[in-house]
């Protein structure tokens, strides 16, 4: 589904991924770990269209995309949910999630979206149509944030650290979403600090270091990985 090869990335004259390559198939949940500043981030970017690369190429269904627009990425099925949820606070829940099918351009009935897609994933933020996004909860901002990229109908999710700042009983929440995205259809690239559920979820998983891929494998695999043990995994 999504291949990169050789990507390079600088910011101001400072590389910050340095020859990144893995593969996505489609359906699978792969995951992306490292400390902060290894590059997780800026590989989402990358294929989003956010940022440009400096070298290296991005295929999405053996079409290259590494020189698309961002728009056009997202009319292909490929959608980013930020790191910082990026919600309009100043306005409701279901005018973020109404935003969210506009800026894919996807033209279709946006009540029977809400309806298939989004209200029984998300009931509380069905009971919360109306309430404006900044006074949501962390944990329902998250939510809200998820939902608003299903608006756009996407083929390839790219979630940036969903669990970032949340309690542990919303981060189980937020991860058994995740699961049940992929059963419905949607492949996923999830980019986590949080590596024991990230790993916990995904079929793969790839570790960065300094902007490069350093090592990578079957998520119970590196699970059991004594350098992901000792370094990302904690007391796990």
């Amino acid at each position: 589904m999504l291949r990169i090869d050789g990507l390079h990335l600088s910011y101001g004259g400072i590389l910050a991924l340095r020859g990144v390559s893995f593969e996505i198939q489609e359906g699978e949940i792969v995951t992306l770990i490292g400390a902060n500043g290894a590059g997780k981030s800026s590989t989402l970017n990358a294929i989003s269209g956010t940022v440009r690369v400096s070298r290296g190429s991005i295929r999405y269904r053996s079409q290259p995309i590494h020189e698309w627009a961002a728009h056009k990425i997202a009319r292909a099925g490929i959608i980013q949910v930020p790191e910082g949820r990026a919600l309009f606070n100043g306005m409701s829940v279901l005018e973020n999630l109404e935003i969210g099918a506009l800026a894919a351009r996807k033209r279709g009935d946006l009540v029977s979206v809400l309806q298939e897609r989004v209200w029984p994933l998300f009931p509380i933020l069905n009971e919360r149509r109306h309430q404006l996004a900044g006074t949501l909860s962390g944990g329902e901002q998250q939510m809200l944030a998820i939902a608003r990229s299903l608006m756009a109908q996407p083929q390839l999710l790219l979630m940036d650290e969903p669990s970032l700042g949340l309690a542990p009983l919303v981060v189980a929440v937020i991860f058994q979403i995740i699961t049940q995205l992929r059963e419905r259809g949607i492949t996923i690239l999830l980019v986590e600090q949080n590596a024991w559920m990230s790993l916990q979820v995904s079929d793969r998983g790839y570790v960065m270091e300094g902007g490069r891929i350093v090592l990578s494998g079957l998520s119970p695999t590196l699970i059991e990985d004594a350098n992901v043990k000792r370094i990302y995994l904690g007391g796990h």
